[in-house]
């Protein structure tokens, strides 16, 4: 297991670092003095004062290919990895939207989900394992969902970009790739603004919103700080990697 303490041996790449799961994963990772480069469409308000000089954060619009592009363009990874003999990637940026029966959904909406969830963590999980090839230790968890394994009505585009995840996981792991481990993992329902989108949606477009507004109703959603915390330790250990696809909720 690599020791987390030993800072700044193990880095890490945070994706969707401004809220929710990607937040709480940023913020417990720096709590182990694990150095975190987050990229989102924003940048976070406070951790960059908080925890300056171990904490970098990118403006990266993850739903548009070109700047993705552009970006990489620059060798940013190799820079932020440099000489970490462990380094991690956690792909947690993604949308619900669009939601809604099939012949509803907007085209331009659709192609920014399948951008967003499936062509941003692929490009990053290629350009990242470049970008660590000296490193002893590579890590990638792609954040995926039920959804991507339980079909939902209204979800389709949602359901499909996370099953496509599981799927890379699967498949990168036959490249027996060097040092290389990854793993697709469902968090499980966390209280977050994903879930909070999804309980303002009319049944109509969603059928299942009254099971997740019953969720939120009987304190069945994790709290986004536990769910991290779990994850991080389940992705230090000997045991990641071991499946390439897991759920946080059966992980011991």
């Amino acid at each position: 297991m690599p020791d987390s303490n030993a800072f700044p041996s193990i880095r890490a790449i945070v994706t969707g670092h401004t809220r929710g799961l990607g937040e709480a994963l940023a913020e417990a990772l720096l709590a182990r003095g694990i150095a975190v480069l987050g990229l989102s469409r924003t940048k976070h308000p406070t951790l960059a004062a908080r925890d300056r000089g171990t904490f970098e954060q990118v403006e990266l619009d993850l739903s548009n290919v070109e700047r993705i592009g552009q970006w990489l363009a620059g060798h940013p990874l190799q820079r932020f990895i440099g000489d970490a003999q462990c380094v991690l990637l956690f792909n947690n940026a993604g949308t619900v939207q669009p939601i809604g029966p099939f012949d509803a959904q907007e085209p331009t909406a659709v192609a920014q989900s399948v951008i967003l969830n499936v062509a941003a963590p692929l490009m990053l999980s290629s350009a990242f394992a470049t970008a660590s090839v000296g490193a002893a230790d590579r890590r990638i968890v792609h954040i995926s969902s039920g959804a991507g394994r339980n079909p939902y009505a209204g979800w389709a585009v949602y359901c499909a970009t996370k099953a496509a995840l599981d799927h890379h996981a699967r498949s990168v792991a036959l490249d027996a790739n060097r040092a290389l481990r990854i793993c697709s993992i469902a968090p499980g329902t966390l209280d977050t603004d994903m879930q909070a989108e999804l309980r303002e949606t009319s049944v109509d477009r969603f059928p299942m919103r009254e099971r997740f507004a019953d969720y939120k109703r009987t304190g069945k959603l994790t709290n986004p700080r536990d769910a991290a915390v779990k994850m991080i330790d389940h992705v230090l250990s000997d045991a990641f990697g071991a499946a390439p696809i897991a759920d946080l909720r059966e992980l011991p």
